[in-house]
């Protein structure tokens, strides 16, 4: 079948992300060819999995466009694309979606109801409070986790096929499923057996609304009203010190007072006593080098705990705890050991079971009976740590937690991390310096416990000794051909069910790992590790890894650290740092502040090569401000898009011989041009900076469709002879190379034409090259040149109030010799499309639009 008999008779980009999408996914045109593959020509990428819970927004269609373009050109390079898709659909967002959208809790005292239905569907929770969802058994809680996961990954997975990602959806995994769990439970036990993980008692970072521990890398800073209060501490001399806090419902809770080593106002204080405030409490006055000497009064009280530096303290010093504070954000109704007189006891009584807020006011209240409180409070603004996806400041209890080694204490293991971050070669460079500054900031390891329920058990169980105590240092860890396991309903090894939980047996730990210990397994879990040596052989280490720049301190550092505890290696060669989204105000668009746009109705109106087109306008690391009101980038790309349909029809209407010898001065002088515009592309693309090369295809992509084919168009639908056939193999070269160039950018207006002309897809088609062209067989400045004077000539036609069809008896056109001697390879053209009888040229100064002068413009 001939191009002519391919070509619709109007082109349209509707109906083109169905059309084409279906016959990828029949064709396999993505497919990672595994058989065939081999490792020195695979390009493997390291997909960041989305949160399965909710819905996409505008950011994700962002940063994925970034990593397909990426995939799209590897591929057509040559290289067998491993790019596969996961699901991360264990965590927080996930059981607080599924608690809103049902109305239910979960309860793990409550046992299986294999009948339950959930109350409703679809809440969005706003105005359900959580005394009104039904409570049910952690298993039935799962199962709608399970069921509301897998509903938003389909829909998930129907707008990334219509954006056209070029994903192997064969390669798709979960993080919950049982090949991830088998996968985290297997990493965590080596982690255990080489000393890696360990469990202790410590003072934790806790969510009172989740009730659940929180790690380092899960803080988000938020400023936040508070007063400091100024009060009296007791010296036995009757004499008072001043300490200033904003925590002053701590105080039963006091373990020291703290001032600089260097601070001359207590230096003769050092080593002594005073007695707290309410609670007659006897703490000691130390010196560390965190305290402030201009903050407040320069000395500070040391509670366990009211902050991180409380912990800090607390350690070094060598400070006992009296934590006050329960899992539920109260205050604990037994007083600390240390209380011991009937007024301070009866003090405490005041506090017990209220709330931080309550017995902060009470504190303060009784501080101003017994006159110990100096002045009034005095309201200031400072910043307070919460769970990033908290709504309540985080406290800090004591917990017996599992902890991975980071390097916060292990000079060799940081060292080794900050040398990984060196070998990567990161896009843009400028994204290292924050993952140093995260690693070498580390203060603790990383907590990967946590008090959930959806999510991959850890695979521990504790024996009871005769008492039915827990013996916790003992713990008894699963072996691997147990995984994956629950140990909360499977036996320990060597116990059977009917033993859990009575003396003499076993009890099975109930907590599960955080997100980001199977997350930093994204390349363990997509490549088969240990599952699949062959296929893991063949794509790890990977190629790349993107992603965005607020998750390099939790996703990038976190497998980074488990590829080196595991393989000793870094897990990828490159990484691509995607910049925010922002809205016109300039603020960065996320679902807490309320300002996302979702893409489907943006795909739906303007098509998926126009959202695409402004996702790929975008250097990687760069802010992007986008508005929903007036999307300019995208219908601009929709312009583009329309513009490759419309020139590949033109072009492919012509007749002739496409494999015709390229003879014409002007045909020779764009293909140099074009072989130009191919190297710098690769470059920009080998650079892993996208947008430049779109932006040096798109700005040639104009110039060949206003210019070069004006130019061309009457030679080429001429009578058949040398200068004919010259322009349509020209035309023709050109379109075979610009789709190619365009197809990572816009994948469907591209394919359509492809098609036209072409058997099999643009997108595994290979990648235009310089040699190709035949270029540097001409001139490129001839196409400028004559660029400029049919620039030059349609201002003279508009200047005469004339038609461009209109003719013109002569023209005349200055310019230095060295121009005119290049200028008239492209006269016959300029001619004929200028409509110009006699074309003339003067040596004179440096050729411009202005100095071509028309004479005798007839009607047109």
């Amino acid at each position: 079948m001939s191009a002519p008999d391919r070509l619709p008779d109007k082109p349209a980009l509707e109906g083109l992300e169905t059309k084409w999408g279906s016959v990828w996914e029949s064709d396999g045109t993505y497919r990672f060819d595994r058989a065939s593959a081999k490792r020195e020509c695979i390009y493997s990428i390291d997909t960041p999995p989305p949160t399965a819970s909710g819905s996409l927004h505008i950011g994700h269609v962002f940063s994925y466009t970034h990593t397909d373009v990426v995939a799209r050109f590897q591929r057509m390079r040559g290289k067998s694309v491993f790019y596969p898709m996961g699901w991360d659909d264990n965590g927080l967002p996930t059981e607080r979606r599924v608690q809103n959208y049902y109305g239910v809790r979960c309860d793990p005292s409550l046992p299986y109801d294999a009948d339950f239905i959930p109350p409703f569907e679809g809440g969005d929770g706003k105005s359900t409070k959580a005394a009104d969802q039904r409570p049910i058994s952690r298993r039935n809680f799962i199962e709608l986790c399970e069921r509301l996961t897998a509903e938003d990954e389909r829909q998930f997975e129907v707008l990334w096929r219509s954006l056209g990602l070029s994903v192997d959806w064969t390669q798709s995994y979960r993080t919950i499923g049982d090949e991830a769990i088998f996968t985290s439970q297997l990493a965590f036990i080596r982690n255990i057996e080489r000393g890696e993980a360990y469990q202790a008692m410590a003072p934790t970072l806790w969510d009172v609304t989740f009730r659940t521990a929180v790690a380092q890398a899960e803080l988000e800073d938020k400023e936040q009203p508070a007063s400091y209060h100024r009060v009296s501490f007791h010296k036995p001399d009757g004499s008072t010190i001043e300490i200033e806090t904003t925590r002053p419902e701590l105080l039963p809770a006091c373990v020291a007072l703290v001032a600089h080593p260097d601070d001359e106002r207590y230096k003769p204080l050092y080593g002594t006593t005073v007695r707290t405030p309410l609670f007659d409490v006897a703490v000691p006055i130390l010196a560390h080098h965190l305290a402030q000497r201009d903050k407040g009064s320069g000395i500070a009280m040391i509670c366990t705990f009211g902050d991180v530096t409380d912990i800090v303290w607390w350690r070094e010093l060598g400070l006992p705890n009296r934590a006050i504070l329960g899992f539920d954000g109260r205050i604990l109704g037994e007083a600390p050991d240390a209380i011991t007189t009937p007024a301070a006891r009866e003090a405490y009584a005041r506090l017990a079971g209220k709330t931080v807020f309550s017995a902060k006011q009470a504190v303060v209240d009784m501080l101003r009976v017994s006159g110990e409180l100096v002045g009034e409070p005095r309201p200031i603004m400072h910043s307070v740590k919460f769970f990033e996806k908290g709504d309540k400041p985080l406290e800090i209890v004591s917990t017996r937690q599992w902890y991975i080694k980071n390097g916060a204490r292990d000079e060799i293991l940081r060292t080794k991390l900050v040398e990984h971050g060196n070998d990567l070669d990161w896009h843009p460079d400028f994204m290292r310096i924050r993952y140093e500054n995260w690693v070498n900031g580390l203060t603790g390891d990383w907590l990967v416990s946590r008090q959930r329920f959806f999510g991959v058990p850890i695979p521990v169980w504790y024996p009871l000794d005769a008492d039915g105590d827990p013996c916790f240092d003992e713990p008894i860890v699963a072996t691997r051909d147990m995984l994956p396991v629950d140990p909360s309903s499977d036996a320990a090894p060597g116990f059977d069910e009917a033993q859990r939980g009575e003396p003499g047996g076993f009890v099975g730990e109930h907590d599960v790992m955080d997100t980001w210990a199977t997350s930093s397994l994204t390349p363990q879990l997509a490549g088969g590790w240990e599952r699949d040596p062959e296929l893991f052989g063949l794509v790890f280490p990977y190629s790349l890894r993107p992603q965005a720049q607020d998750i390099i301190r939790t996703w990038l550092f976190s497998t980074v650290l488990r590829s080196e505890l595991e393989h000793d290696v870094a897990p990828w060669q490159h990484t691509a740092i995607s910049g925010f989204i922002v809205d016109p105000d300039r603020k960065k668009m996320s679902k807490s502040k309320g300002n996302v746009v979702t893409p489907a109705d943006m795909l739906e109106q303007h098509g998926s090569d126009a959202v695409r087109y402004w996702a790929s306008s975008s250097r990687l690391g760069v802010d992007a401000a986008f508005d929903p009101q007036n999307p300019t980038q995208i219908k601009i790309g929709r312009r583009l898009a329309i513009k490759i349909l419309n020139a590949s029809k033109f072009i492919l209407g012509f007749e002739g011989d496409g494999n015709a010898a390229i003879v014409n001065p002007l045909d020779l002088s764009m293909l140099a041009t074009l072989s130009d515009v191919v190297e710098h592309a690769t470059i920009a693309f080998d650079a892993y900076d996208h947008a430049r090369a779109l932006e040096v295809v798109e700005s040639f992509f104009w110039t060949f469709c206003d210019d070069y084919l004006e130019l061309v168009k009457e030679r080429a639908y001429g009578s058949p002879d040398e200068g004919q056939a010259s322009a349509v193999a020209a035309l023709r070269i050109a379109l075979s190379t610009l789709l190619r160039l365009f197809a990572p950018f816009v994948p469907f207006s591209t394919e359509e034409a492809w098609s036209w002309s072409n058997d099999g897809s643009v997108h595994r088609a290979s990648w235009p090259v310089a040699a190709e062209l035949g270029a540097k067989t001409g001139d490129a400045e001839v196409l400028s040149l004559a660029s400029q004077t049919l620039t030059g000539i349609r201002r003279a036609k508009t200047d005469a109030k004339a038609s461009q069809r209109s003719a013109v008896t002569s023209a005349v056109i200055t310019g230095t010799q060295e121009q005119l001697d290049l200028l008239t390879q492209a006269a016959a053209d300029l001619k004929a499309v200028g409509r110009i009888y006699e074309l003339g040229f003067v040596e004179g100064v440096e050729l411009a639009v202005t100095n071509i002068v028309l004479t005798s413009v007839l009607e047109g």
